[in-house]
């Protein structure tokens, strides 16, 4: 078995990289998505891509400056599924909270869905401690068009940045 090692940059992701069935995503997700670059213009959010040398994005994920009390929100989180474990993710989230440390702020938050225990093992890694449960809720799209109301509970995590 043999072991490839490309190297990663970290970026903000632009209009350019979205595209219809960017991510496996949704009508509805990448609208959402088009509207938080809006708000990365204004200076509301970052949103960051993770890069191999083609320039591809194969993880996405942002930070919301708009919570109060001066927390940070990581959301919408996302590494291409084949690309899982490889590390990805904790480039990621490092590049995520770097951006909140220069903003001058120390707690960064997150939340997780509790039918998917694969993120929880990630962000417990890298220091993250739960600190409470919510309700959630969205819509989410087919690819026939139809929308479902998806409804869980999710697991809210914060982190003090050093």
């Amino acid at each position: 078995m043999s072991e490839v090692v490309l190297p990663l940059t970290v970026r903000d992701l632009t209009a350019e990289d979205l595209y219809p069935g960017f991510g496996g995503w949704s009508k509805t997700y990448l609208e959402g998505t088009f509207t938080a670059l809006d708000r990365a213009k204004r200076g509301e959010v970052d949103f960051l891509a993770v890069c191999p040398p083609s320039g591809i994005p194969v993880a996405t994920g942002g930070v919301d400056y708009a919570k109060p009390s001066g927390i940070a929100l990581l959301w919408q989180l996302s590494v291409d599924a084949p690309l899982c474990g490889c590390g990805i993710g904790t480039v990621l989230i490092q590049a995520l909270e770097q951006r909140i440390r220069d903003r001058g702020l120390a707690l960064a938050e997150l939340g997780f869905d509790e039918k998917k225990s694969r993120p929880r093992t990630l962000y417990e890694r890298l220091g993250y401690v739960i600190t409470g449960r919510e309700p959630g809720a969205w819509d989410e799209e087919a690819p026939d068009g139809t929308v479902t109301r998806y409804e869980t509970m999710i697991t809210v995590m914060h982190k003090e940045l050093a």
